[in-house]
């Protein structure tokens, strides 16, 4: 992919006029367009705060997120943070995937964040929200930053991406990883490339994200990777599972969760539109297994767990596990209570498994994908 020409002082063509009120009152600068970026609209916005707060009642295994982009040229049709978009007057579906909110400053606002004396170095995730590494990283280029604030700073930190674009900072990673304890993820769930580009269009393939892989551990650092989401019906068959369980074995991955296809408002009518269009006799299907809300029905989990769990045991990619427990007697509020970040990928999980079983995620309250 070529980088040159996308430069911020680049002469792309700054589009006034294209405020939207959500957008004003988020702080935007300017619109931006560029011919290197077909179809995808910029809108940089000054953040007066790079740090977002989790809710503890959330159960994440980190209190922090920074998420420098908003929208997500990845443009994967199952992503949860879509619904976010129509906070900022923009709509869930084709503007999330082409119109996205970039925090130039995000990188600035943070050190001076983590300088204050309040701050208590507690670990950062990247990538909870939208991809960091999504193609505009290319041309704005906030993640060194970002990262070299979190580590001067003393912060432990994860990455979770689908975005290639992390080759460039892995020298820069591996001098943090000197400093802080640094957790790295890759996001891949799919062994077939066509079917890939048909759900996650904007993504590298499935080959670019294991290469990807090796790079990381061959820079020395760990790589757990989220296999996520298992479509039904399309990705959960045991042929599909074995063959990229053993490509991520030969990739060198640390670790690997496995976790079913979640459906929140937003992402629901977007991915089942598709569904709809591409696979229209596994609609009736789908009605039966996400027919009480965003979560599949507590059967379906329980037959992929069982699936999936000795595929994971045999290839020693444990630690990863898709434990569930139910709150307040609601099949809704699904809690997976071990491994929902592989080792390797949450910098409080290290990549020889040590401090797994304290990790806890509650994916009622936020996603990873």
């Amino acid at each position: 992919m070529r980088w040159h020409g996308q430069a911020i002082n680049h002469d792309d063509g700054a589009l006034p006029g294209l405020e939207l009120p959500g957008l004003r009152t988020a702080g935007l600068l300017r619109t931006v367009r560029s011919p290197e970026f077909a179809g995808v609209t910029f809108h940089e916005v000054l953040a007066k705060s790079a740090l977002s707060k989790v809710p503890a009642a959330s159960q994440m295994p980190f209190r922090w997120t920074v998420n420098p982009y908003r929208g997500c040229s990845h443009a994967c049709n199952y992503c949860f943070a879509r619904i976010t978009h129509e906070y900022l007057d923009l709509d869930a579906g084709r503007d999330f995937d082409s119109q996205v909110v970039v925090k130039v400053n995000a990188d600035q606002v943070l050190r001076a964040e983590l300088a204050k004396p309040s701050w208590k170095h507690e670990a950062v995730a990247l990538g909870t929200n939208t991809d960091p590494y999504q193609r505009a990283e290319g041309r704005y280029q906030l993640m060194p930053g970002i990262i070299s604030a979190l580590a001067d700073s003393g912060t432990p930190f994860s990455i979770l991406t689908k975005g290639t674009l992390l080759r460039r900072d892995l020298p820069l990673l591996t001098q943090a990883a000197e400093k802080v304890d640094v957790g790295l993820g890759v996001s891949l769930a799919f062994a077939d490339e066509e079917l890939q580009q048909a759900v996650e269009p904007g993504t590298p393939s499935p080959r670019a994200r294991l290469d990807l892989i090796r790079a990381i551990r061959a820079a020395g650092l760990p790589c757990g990777v989220m296999v996520a989401p298992v479509l039904p019906w399309l990705t959960d068959s045991l042929a599909h599972l074995e063959r990229l369980l053993d490509t991520l074995v030969d990739a060198g991955a640390t670790g690997v969760t496995v976790l079913p296809l979640h459906l929140r408002p937003g992402a629901r009518d977007w991915y089942l539109g598709w569904l709809e269009r591409d696979h229209p006799h596994l609609v009736e299907g789908y009605g039966r297994v996400y027919a009480r809300g965003a979560y599949a029905h507590k059967g379906y989990r329980d037959w992929l767990w069982e699936r999936v769990r000795p595929l994971i045991d045999e290839r020693g990619l444990g630690g990863a596990a898709m434990h569930r427990s139910r709150a307040a007697g609601a099949d809704e509020d699904v809690q997976h209570v071990e491994g929902d970040y592989p080792r390797g990928a949450f910098s409080g999980v290290r990549a020889d498994g040590a401090g797994a079983a304290s990790v806890g995620v509650d994916v009622g309250s936020e996603t990873l994908f």
